[in-house]
């Protein structure tokens, strides 16, 4: 009998926490399902990553409105991927009048946006309950490095004043997509990573740059992090656990990539490529939320730019079901 596939057997809900790191700093966060991080200043509130729906991003809402009555002026897409933008629209509802992006992101919501929300859909129902509400694919209103018709342009280097605390908005490098952002409040020694960092979860790098990604994780230690928010997984405290969380995704990242250049290299095909890089991962990750989820995605991605493919092919629902059926055979 074949798996189910990707996390359409996933139906339980996970514990959510919405917990304080710093004077300004939150993080949210559900057991290795995606999290949202939430910044709060005295003037306004910035949230990094909308969640999957509106109903989601509801939640999220509730819990910034028992700490504070202040208006949530910005939204942070760290990437494009649906289940990090599609509850945005709740968010502009309660008043949020800014959607920050990257210009990769803004390039890569035009190019496979579409594509990308349908497959995610399909491969992970629970998250996506009530998606009848999404009104469609969410756009940024500022774009760092680039711009947006009528707005002018907008320097790679964004900071945002909420009053009392300054975030710094930027992309450090290629990784888990082209053009992923980060939300860093330098003063608190607070680091809102997107996927770029997962903790004790699986990393998903089915749209990765795998090669470029360890010099990026490279320059995210480098700020010297008190505290992150992770993609997925717990929020990680001090530096000892910031470290830990940034060498956990390094290692996955380098040894999936290291096993698919020795697939790439003996000629292998997918399923034994995928065989043969279990043999190394199962091990170390085997364990963790979504391990099954991630790996046929991430062997797919891997072998791919191992053997040349420099730009990630696009993920739709049917090559979704392709990939897997293959992997089942």
């Amino acid at each position: 009998m074949s798996k189910a596939f990707a996390s359409q057997a996933d139906l339980a809900d996970k514990k959510i926490t919405f917990e304080q790191l710093s004077a300004h700093c939150w993080a949210y966060t559900a057991e290795g399902d995606p999290n949202s991080g939430v910044i709060i200043g005295d003037k306004y509130v910035l949230v990094s990553d909308a969640t999957a729906t509106p109903s989601l991003a509801r939640d999220l809402i509730k819990r910034i409105r028992a700490v504070t009555d202040k208006p949530i002026k910005y939204v942070l897409l760290t990437h494009y991927h649906a289940v990090r933008v599609l509850g945005a629209s709740a968010f502009v509802a309660e008043g949020a009048t800014e959607v920050i992006a990257s210009q990769g992101t803004y390039e890569l919501i035009g190019e496979r946006g579409a594509e990308d929300m349908q497959s995610e859909m399909d491969r992970f129902p629970r998250l996506f309950r009530g998606s009848e509400e999404i009104p469609g694919l969410t756009w940024p209103t500022l774009v760092i490095g680039g711009g947006v018709p009528g707005k002018g342009e907008v320097p790679g280097r964004l900071v945002v004043d909420l009053g009392g605390v300054r975030v710094q908005i930027w992309s450090p490098g290629n990784g888990h997509t082209r053009g992923d952002t980060v939300a860093w409040v330098e003063e608190e020694g607070v680091l809102f990573s997107g996927d770029l960092v997962e903790y004790n979860a699986g990393v998903y790098t089915g749209d990765a740059h795998l090669q470029e990604w360890p010099a990026t994780l490279e320059a995210l230690k480098g700020l010297k992090a008190k505290a992150l928010v992770p993609g997925r997984g717990e929020a990680l405290k001090g530096e000892a656990e910031v470290a830990e969380g940034i060498a956990y995704t390094q290692r996955w990242v380098e040894t999936l990539f290291g096993c698919a250049r020795e697939a790439a290299a003996q000629d292998m095909d997918l399923k034994q490529a995928m065989a043969h890089t279990r043999k190394s991962m199962d091990p170390i990750f085997g364990h963790v939320f979504i391990y099954e989820h991630c790996l046929p995605f991430d062997v797919s991605r891997a072998y791919d730019e191992a053997k040349g493919v420099k730009v990630p092919r696009v993920w739709t629902a049917e090559r979704d079901k392709e990939m897997w059926a293959a992997l089942q055979a």
